[in-house]
């Protein structure tokens, strides 16, 4: 198997995660690293090892031993740079949210199509442990008839996180608390669910000094025809609590909790079926709400390259998460219900 050169466009908050997994894949390299602070894309490359660092993306782009690009930028830019690395002919992973915009979203997957190359979005989570062992029990149909779920995220971000940079918390940028914390949860939420057919929220700035929500709820109906319930908030006193997954059905009932969706509490079905290994393999601690799933997101992208394959979640799983929030957004806007088109998820 090949090994591939990786590069990083932005070296902020969470690009970390996507060094220290390259870093540890036997299979990768962290060729280049770029920053529009140049201070920034030096520690970058001395500590991670790099052997460039760019402050312009473009310049970057034209390496031509560079195989992948790591998009860890403000979300308004994902997208954008993900069009022009797809042009160069680079393999795209790209930190969530894919875009702000359905329409960038559309744009990003066609340019990756078009030009022959991958592109993965980063919702590392659906690879946890507890996460990887409640999908199969969906798909082995232990549950029954799916009755209703919820998707909750209770964190604390306080207002020097927004200050910290000015993009944080704006519409043109980034977005509230469900497109920049909650979209892991609500896109495990639909993974789970299946199709959504229509959905009502409401949102407040409660607290921040920003121009999104800090507070944001939303209910949603599943064509399958369970509810569901979404929770956002960076305003939980003093800490992160939780992000917490619920799945009941007819004969079953799941609770995935702790603070990055890392561990089972409550794993309940009616079946007598003996769980495979024990169940204390399946929980996962983590030090922060990132958890480690960039790790097998990247080893995953890394098999999908060398052998042409569809990443485990490629532009079209990435979008549907966005939809949602989306439609979020705009029922806030209008006080209506949001409907799906049939063809929308």
């Amino acid at each position: 198997m090949r090994k591939l050169n990786f590069g990083i466009i932005g070296c902020g908050r969470i690009a970390y995660k996507h060094a220290e997994a390259i870093k540890k894949n036997e299979k990768a390299n962290l060729l280049c690293v770029c920053d529009v602070v140049e201070e920034r894309a030096v520690e970058y490359k001395n500590k991670y090892g790099a052997e460039a660092h760019y402050i312009d993306y473009h310049e970057m782009l034209e390496h031509p031993g560079l195989d992948v690009v790591n998009i860890c930028t403000p979300s308004g830019l994902h997208a954008e740079m993900g069009i022009a690395a797809a042009k160069a002919g680079k393999h795209v992973i790209v930190e969530k949210p894919m875009a702000l915009s359905l329409k960038d979203a559309d744009d990003l997957i066609n340019a990756c199509e078009e030009n022959g190359v991958k592109l993965a979005v980063c919702f590392q989570n659906r690879f946890n442990p507890p996460v990887q062992k409640l999908r199969r029990a969906l798909e082995d149909g232990r549950f029954g008839k799916l009755t209703h779920a919820s998707a909750v995220i209770r964190w604390f971000r306080p207002q020097d996180y927004y200050d910290q940079a000015p993009w944080r918390g704006t519409w043109a940028m980034d977005g509230g608390c469900l497109m920049n914390q909650s979209i892991h949860n609500i896109d495990l939420l639909q993974w789970m669910m299946g199709p959504v057919e229509s959905v009502f929220g409401h949102t407040a700035t409660n607290l921040r000094k920003i121009e999104a929500e800090d507070v944001g709820v939303a209910v949603l109906k599943f064509k399958n025809g369970s509810l569901g319930v979404i929770e956002a908030s960076t305003t939980i006193y003093p800490e992160n609590l939780e992000e917490t997954l619920n799945i009941f059905g007819e004969k079953g009932t799941v609770v995935l909790g702790g603070i990055a969706v890392n561990k089972i509490e409550t794993w309940k079905f009616a079946d007598s079926k003996e769980e495979h290994g024990d169940m204390e393999q399946h929980q996962q601690e983590v030090s922060n709400v990132y958890g480690f799933g960039h790790n097998a997101l990247m080893d995953d992208f890394i098999q999908v390259v060398n052998n042409d394959k569809i990443p485990f979640i490629n532009g079209k799983e990435g979008r549907k998460a966005l939809e949602i929030i989306l439609a979020v957004y705009r029922s806030v806007r209008t006080g209506n219900k949001v409907r799906f088109l049939d063809k929308s998820m």
